[in-house]
Formats: C-alpha cells, structure tokens, sequence
C-alpha cells in the first residue's frame, strides 16, 4: 500500500445533517485506501437522560455505568454506524461497519476504578493490523464507531480519539500513514469564539503552555494528547481541522519539537 488515511469526524458533526452529508460526500471522493472513525454526537446523550440516567464527563470523557453502556451501544455501534455506512454505499464507498469486537479486530480493557472510575470505559490493548490491512486490499473502507470489547464478552466504551489514535497506529504497521481529525472548528483556536485564531502548529512543549493557560480544555486534551502520542509512534501526519476542509490546506497541524 502507499499510502492510508485514518480520518475522524467528532460527535458535532454526526449532530449536524448537513455538514455530515457534506463531509462524507467529499469522504467518498478520497481515493485510496482510507478508514473511518466516528464519535456519537448528542443522541446518546440525550436518550441518556430521556432515560432518567445521570451523564457524567470528567475532562471530555464520558463515565459509563451499566444502563450508559446499554445506550451507547445502542446508538454508537448501532445508528449512528449504520447510517454513516449507507449513506457511504449511496456514494458509490463500499464501506463495512465496526465494532472492536466484529472480527476481534480492536481489543480492550477495562480501564482501572484508580484515580477515578469511569465505570465501563476501556484503553485499548491492540489493533489486529493483518485483518485491517485484508480488509483495505479488497476494496473495503472500515467504519468504526468506539465501542470496544475484552474479549471475555465485555463490551467497553472507549474514547473515539484513542481508537482513531490507536487504529492509525495499526494502519501504519502496514503503510505511510495520515491522520486527520475533522471537527466543527477550523483548527485548535486560539480563542474559542474566533474562527481566525487557528494554532497552526502544535508541539508537545507548546501543547504544556496551551493547557496551561486553559486554552487547550475539555475534549481538546485527549484529541491533542493522542495526536501526540500517534506522531511519536510512527503515525507520518496528523493534522485538526474542520470537516468542510477535509479535502483543502489549513487547520493545525501537531507536529515533535
């Protein structure tokens, strides 16, 4: 292979029918080989309490108890999955939907009740990267919601930033590859209400004195932190940007000192 793409979109641009017809439309038109990782949006948030459970997040993650795992489930690996694979295969992409457990492709574990316990929320352990690989070589683009397993019959919801980091890395045992991060923002902004201060250029020293000052916060810290990590590991690229620009220039890009 040349090359692969591992593209994420986030939860605002699933919420948004439009953007999302935009960005997939221009998804579909990425030749090569490429991978999809989505977010859940606001629906599970939103059953969650339509349900009478309490939400929790802790820095942008969300804390996943019995009845919360039933629901993301429910909508992440079911819904919102499968609506984002037809409307791929009306493109003309002939995408294949995925959880970590379908083919034991992503495993899992569940993430230690120390310091905090999130509940059924899991880091992953490993990315079947030969299984990803035959799925690229005959034609299929992957989808994967973030809705891991154990492999001891536990499903485990896992942040879609650290799959996406995780399955670039299994991506790039097997060839050169991109990551990008798609959003409802032009980049990591400088100011929040300001679409023109984009950071265009994020190292780790730089990323310290972002957090610092809070204007790295929130969702940002583990989506900057695992573009990070996946540059350090072996990842070629990793750019953030906002889901209208997939197929332009701009953004900002993370990058070592």
């Amino acid at each position: 292979m040349e090359k692969i793409r591992v593209i994420k979109i986030g939860g605002n641009v699933i919420d948004n029918p439009e953007v999302l017809d935009r960005f997939l439309a221009d998804f579909a038109r990425i030749e090569g080989k490429k991978i999809l990782v989505h977010g859940g949006g606001k629906l599970a948030t939103r059953l969650t309490k339509e349900l009478g459970y309490e939400v929790q997040m802790i820095e942008g993650r969300r804390v996943t108890d019995r009845q919360t795992l039933d629901v993301v489930t429910m909508v992440y690996a079911g819904l919102c999955n499968k609506q984002i694979v037809a409307k791929l295969q009306a493109l003309g992409c002939n995408a294949i939907g995925l959880s970590g457990a379908d083919g034991n492709i992503v495993r899992a574990h569940r993430r230690p009740a120390k310091p905090i316990d999130y509940g059924f929320v899991g880091d992953i352990d490993s990315v079947d990267s030969p299984l990803l690989g035959h799925l690229l070589e005959v034609g299929l683009t992957p989808v994967f919601c973030a809705i891991m397993h154990d492999g001891e019959s536990s499903l485990l919801n896992c942040n879609a930033d650290s799959v996406t980091q995780a399955i670039a890395l299994g991506a790039a045992a097997l060839a050169p590859t991109d990551l990008i991060f798609c959003f409802e923002k032009r980049g990591v902004l400088r100011d929040a209400e300001d679409e023109s201060s984009v950071i265009e250029r994020i190292t780790p020293t730089s990323y310290q004195g972002l957090k610092a000052e809070g204007i790295v916060s929130g969702g940002m810290i583990p989506k900057i932190e695992n573009a990070l990590q996946a540059i350090a590991a072996g990842v070629s690229s990793v750019c953030i940007k906002h889901a209208d620009d997939l197929l332009t220039e701009g953004g900002t890009t993370i990058q070592n000192d």
